[in-house]
């Protein structure tokens, strides 16, 4: 876990001692740059994240620019630190000469950088806020993409400890009855990032979940109708799907295996915990359960939006059913056909996600590790395949995903050190 991946400090040091919030805001793009950078965030990060309520922020986005240069020097540092983060992971998207390029032009933006810089200004250990969270959610998904997954997890230990503090895992109609409508969907919704995002990486590197104590409750959350949110339905039915699948993923899969423990103790209980997860499968909305590659192109032509969510959607689902599939130990054997199905299924999803959306399929950590984890359980099985069984079509359709993977990575290995380390593993069982 220590040295996943990168060694070095995430967050580079640029300021002077006495730079102050005016520093930090001396290196912000023009607003022609911000407002490019920013679109690229609403259209590739915020489909799957929609914490941010839109609206509301590009009025405090378009009032900042509307400010003097003095009176911006005065503004919110939790609030300048927001607009940072969601620059850095635009960049993390934006198509640019070469992945370098990419790469040194986001951390600049982020790596204690400004956004990191401008949180400490707000000092934002010791007076959390609404801003905070959302900034800290952010910079440990960009920690990620990174691949400063090491980083990434003890910031988002930090950000837990600020969720609680602030409340966040609390029902707000009950710690905050004097909330508006509005107010009390937004606590909710960036409670359940932070639910979210600390469930799915603790199923990735098998660390104890911590968003564990909450009475906050999914039902709770109510179709937003507001007209100027484009989706917003669709996003309330997206959060509420990931909600329910986190919350039976966190006490099934992540507890268990944080302490090397049995997912399932015998088959009896293995086929109760599928049946529980198909019931979660089955109870989602149309079309995230409308999965094969020509309905996926199709709703990627309608709604781009809705298309990466039902990516993400069934990536973490059919991922978690291959774990439970996979696990094995003295009194229960893996089940390999089950297994198979499961992860083939899974890195489709990633597969897609590719053709689709091209690039970005590479960004995204947990996404390509999710899937390189189901190429390599599936390389495991094909090299154990037993005799007599080379044309069997189940293992034949295993390794061209296996060999479908080592492609999609090897476009990236010449300047990837994780893509080649990655292809070399993948390639021995070749």
């Amino acid at each position: 876990m220590s040295n996943l991946f990168k060694a070095e400090h995430p967050f580079s040091n640029y300021w002077t001692h006495q730079g102050g919030l005016q520093e930090v805001i001396g290196v912000l793009p023009s607003r022609e740059q911000a407002d490019i950078l920013l679109a690229k965030f609403f259209d590739a990060v915020d489909p799957v994240y929609p914490m941010i309520h839109r609206k509301s922020f590009e009025n405090d986005y378009n009032h900042f620019w509307s400010l003097s240069p003095h009176d911006r020097n005065r503004a919110d540092g939790s609030l300048v630190a927001l607009f940072f983060v969601m620059l850095a992971m635009g960049t993390q998207f934006v198509d640019l000469p070469s992945p370098e390029q990419r790469e040194q032009t986001a951390e600049f933006y982020i790596g204690v950088s400004a956004s990191h810089q401008a949180l400490r200004m707000f000092s934002y250990l010791g007076r959390p806020s609404m801003r905070s969270i959302q900034t800290m959610v952010l910079i440990t998904y960009f920690l990620m993409n990174d691949n400063h997954a090491s980083d990434a997890w003890a910031f988002a230990g930090v950000l837990q400890r600020q969720a609680y503090a602030l409340g966040l895992n609390r029902d707000p109609s009950i710690v905050n009855p004097s909330a508006t409508p509005q107010e009390m969907q937004q606590r909710r919704k960036v409670w359940q990032a932070v639910f979210m995002q600390d469930t799915f990486l603790s199923v990735i590197i098998k660390l104890p979940p911590t968003a564990t104590h909450t009475d906050v409750r999914i039902e709770d959350l109510y179709e937003e109708k507001d007209a100027s949110l484009e989706h917003g339905a669709t996003d309330t039915a997206f959060i509420r799907s990931m909600w329910s699948l986190a919350s039976l993923v966190q006490g099934t899969i992540c507890t268990p295996r944080s302490l090397d423990h049995a997912i399932c103790q015998d088959s009896a209980e293995r086929a109760r915990l599928v049946a529980h997860f198909q019931r979660i499968y089955r109870s989602l909305p149309l079309p995230f359960r409308t999965f094969n590659e020509t309905a996926m192109c199709e709703l990627a032509r309608r709604s781009r939006r809705l298309a990466r969510q039902t990516l993400f959607l069934t990536s973490n689902y059919y991922h978690c059913l291959m774990l439970i599939h996979a696990d094995e130990h003295e009194s229960l054997p893996c089940d390999v056909k089950a297994t198979m199905e499961a992860a083939h299924e899974a890195i489709s999803s990633y597969f897609l996600f590719h053709t689709i959306f091209d690039g970005e399929a590479g960004v995204w950590f947990h996404f390509q590790h999710r899937a390189f984890s189901e190429a390599l359980i599936i390389a495991e099985l094909v090299k154990n395949q037993p005799p007599g069984s080379n044309m069997d079509p189940m293992y034949l359709g295993a390794k061209t995903d296996i060999l479908k993977m080592v492609g999609i990575l090897q476009l990236n290995s010449e300047h990837d050190i994780v893509a080649r380390t990655r292809v070399a593993v993948l390639s021995n069982y070749l």
